[in-house]
């Protein structure tokens, strides 16, 4: 990662945050019986994403009309996700389950979790397989069982109206299961026998289990990629549950991070990842923000499908988070526009296209980067230099937090000049836009010295400001 502060820059996941990922998106919860999903739910995505941020605000038709749907469409989603809730939820009351908006709130410290579960705990596996997965892998968390030994076990409790599977079918479920690290296989000899891959959390005692969850706690609600982590605390949760410690033993942490999207984005990292350590381009279509709608529904007729799909083609290079506001950027190449940019909470029906050749990546990579490199996020305007002036605080205090802010904060900036009031900050940086919302977060401890116009900005959004908190009535 570069740019520690508010650009995070990705070039690609390290092996063990791919592998992890990996793992966490194809994986079963052993605990909690339900599949994780393997593709994109874009429709779902953006349907949760307003639900978190408007709440009640919007009527069905009003809902329908933003996400480019019909009301029925709109209908049946909500059924599906209703349907997941109670799947992933199954402690939820009776009234809790009524409501899809009270599934989400039913507790204001866990509203990421249901946000979270409903997509990357969703089936998009056929019925069958996902009933299937969950007696193979409930099965074996008591005893090792061979192939021929699983397949009798589905074959009697399956329900009627699911075709039985036969030995093949088992044997490839058992490998799939095997390779991302859900079961394991005992000895060498033929018949195979296999049981589910407990060791870690059998072998910690319930004090180092409640240290191993408040970690992993703390950890998936401040760092970036998180999705993983929560699949691995709620796990945990159910582990600890499980061994009759009481819920709120391990909810010693409250807390909550605040930007859903930054969550939900994550369903497109690990596809965006692989396509840049494979150097392949991507193929999606892009909603901006400012369109104003946050789905487009993919026309299954071949006749109309070109003129609705306005599709991007870019060769991806870089992923980066705006820790400000808690958004993901896609950073890529455009044969036609040259360095691409889009938020990632607008990129839906996502595919990987061709390869291009190393030397083709590498090129285009290095012009990118000498673009990006004095952005404080993404911005690629004209460089100019910024200088400000940050006021410690009463020194009574014994802790300087302002200059400690900056230093955390200030990416390859410099302090320049200091004192015991004050001290100057200098940054060479891409345009104002993006650090602009920086400075104003320090208010009084901040004064704008350059460039000028800006710090005329400053005096005008400050007087602008000032006039809000005027009384309405002279007699308030």
């Amino acid at each position: 990662m570069a740019k520690v502060w508010r650009a995070n820059i990705f070039p690609f996941a390290p092996h063990a945050v791919l592998d992890t990922m990996k793992q966490s998106w194809h994986s079963f919860d052993m605990l909690g019986g339900t599949i994780v999903a393997r593709e994109s739910f874009d429709k779902e995505i953006q349907f949760l994403r307003l639900v978190a941020l408007a709440g009640g605000a919007y009527n069905r038709q009003q809902f329908a009309s933003r996400l480019g749907i019909s009301v029925h469409t709109l209908d049946k989603t909500v059924r599906s996700l209703k349907q997941t809730l109670s799947l992933s939820s199954p402690h939820l009351t009776a009234e809790q389950s009524t409501e899809l908006t009270e599934g989400l709130r039913y507790n204001y410290y866990e509203s990421a979790d249901p946000l979270l579960l409903f997509l990357y705990r969703a089936k998009s596996l056929k019925e069958s397989e996902s009933i299937r997965l969950t007696l193979l892998v409930s099965s074996l968390q008591e005893r090792e069982l061979t192939a021929k030994d699983l397949q009798d076990i589905c074959s009697e409790q399956m329900p009627a109206d699911v075709p039985a599977p036969d030995e093949k079918t088992i044997r490839g479920d058992l490998k799939y299961l095997e390779e991302i690290g859900v079961i394991a296989r005992s000895g060498e000899s033929r018949p195979y026998r296999y049981r589910a891959a407990n060791d870690l959390i059998d072998q910690l005692t319930d004090d180092e289990l409640l240290d191993l969850f408040d970690f992993v706690d703390v950890t998936a609600n401040t760092q970036v990629p998180s999705v993983q982590g929560y699949l691995l605390r709620d796990t945990l949760k159910k582990v600890l549950r499980g061994r009759g410690i009481h819920a709120l033993a391990a909810d010693t942490h409250r807390y909550k991070y605040h930007y859903h999207s930054r969550i939900l984005d994550e369903a497109h990292l690990y596809t965006i990842f692989n396509a840049v350590r494979q150097r392949k381009k991507l193929h999606f279509v892009y909603l901006a923000p400012r369109k104003g709608l946050n789905y487009a529904s993919k026309n299954t007729n071949p006749l109309y499908e070109k003129e609705s799909r306005n599709v991007t083609t870019i060769l991806p290079l870089r992923v980066v988070f705006d820790h400000q506001y808690g958004r993901w950027y896609l950073i890529g190449y455009n044969d036609r526009t040259g360095i691409a940019k889009f938020r990632m909470e607008g990129l839906t029906q996502l595919e990987e296209g061709e390869s291009v050749p190393e030397a083709e990546f590498e090129n285009k990579l290095g012009r990118v980067l000498e673009q990006l490199e004095n952005s404080w996020v993404t911005d690629t305007l004209r460089t100019l230099k910024v200088v400000a002036r940050f006021y410690n605080p009463d020194h009574r205090s014994g802790v300087n937090f302002v200059r400690e802010r900056v230093q955390a904060q200030g990416q390859w900036g410099k302090i320049t000049e200091e004192s015991e009031e004050s001290f100057v900050f200098e940054i060479q940086v891409n345009g104002i836009y993006e650090i602009k919302p920086w400075l104003r977060s320090f208010g009084s401890s901040c004064e704008v010295l350059e460039p000028a116009w800006l710090r005329k900005e400053f005096i005008s959004d400050w007087k602008e400001i000032a006039s809000y908190y005027e009384p309405v009535r002279q007699n308030f």
